[in-house]
């Protein structure tokens, strides 16, 4: 029985080890400015903008992949806003994004 136990101990301990370095070495770096145009955007995912889901137009706005605004359910105020926060906030290399 405590061999059992210290074997799934062993087993366990090198697993998290496993997945800890793994975690390190394929770490994913995401774009801050992403995360922030998720928010603003009114989280419907609803798909009209072609996109799957918020999230995924976010992703393409702060990419640069999209040069007009997509989303068909966002209020003036928002996509104003959106606009505005895009083309004052650099990303890691300094880049801007407009949008029309």
């Amino acid at each position: 029985m405590i061999n059992a136990m210290l074997v799934m101990l062993g087993i366990g301990a090198v697993l998290g080890l496993v997945l800890s370095i793994g975690s390190i070495v394929f770490h994913v770096e995401v774009d801050p400015r992403e995360a922030k145009v998720t928010e603003m955007l009114p989280g419907y995912n609803c798909g009209a903008c072609g996109f799957p889901g918020c999230s995924g137009l976010a992703h393409s706005m702060t990419t640069g992949e999209v040069t007009t605004f997509a989303c068909k359910v966002a209020k003036p105020e928002a996509k104003q806003a959106i606009i505005e926060y895009l083309a004052t906030t650099p990303d890691a290399e300094g880049k801007t994004i407009t949008i029309k």
